[in-house]
């Protein structure tokens, strides 16, 4: 299903990413995921939102904003992100690449969004 079907909601405008203060729409949805700090070894996450700009993951670590970080989603090669945010159990990133919009469908056609 397109970004822009889901749920009747139209995720690919920009207008409505930034109604909420972001640089694109956010969709959540949950997913296992590994991540990987630069020079460290790989641990689970689980995605929590996903746009085309980063991710929100469930992750207990004391990474601060500024880690590099590198995200590996089931089928998908490892894309790199930049911790932006931190509380202790979600970590917020950015990726340093925007995905495509044809890759975001696929993760959305696997997994579909929650509610």
């Amino acid at each position: 299903m397109p970004i822009s079907q889901i749920k009747g909601q139209n995720f690919m405008r920009y207008e409505d990413a930034a109604q909420e203060d972001r640089s694109a729409p956010r969709v959540k949805l949950k997913i296992p995921a590994q991540m990987r700090p630069s020079g460290s070894p790989a641990f689970s996450v689980i995605v929590r939102d996903l746009s085309l700009s980063g991710v929100a993951c469930e992750a207990l670590t004391g990474m601060s904003a500024g880690t590099r970080v590198w995200l590996t989603l089931p089928g998908l090669t490892a894309l790199q992100a930049k911790i932006v945010w931190n509380d202790g159990t979600i970590v917020g990133c950015e990726f340093d690449t925007l995905l495509n919009v044809a890759v975001m469908e696929n993760v959305l056609a696997r997994f579909p969004a929650r509610v």
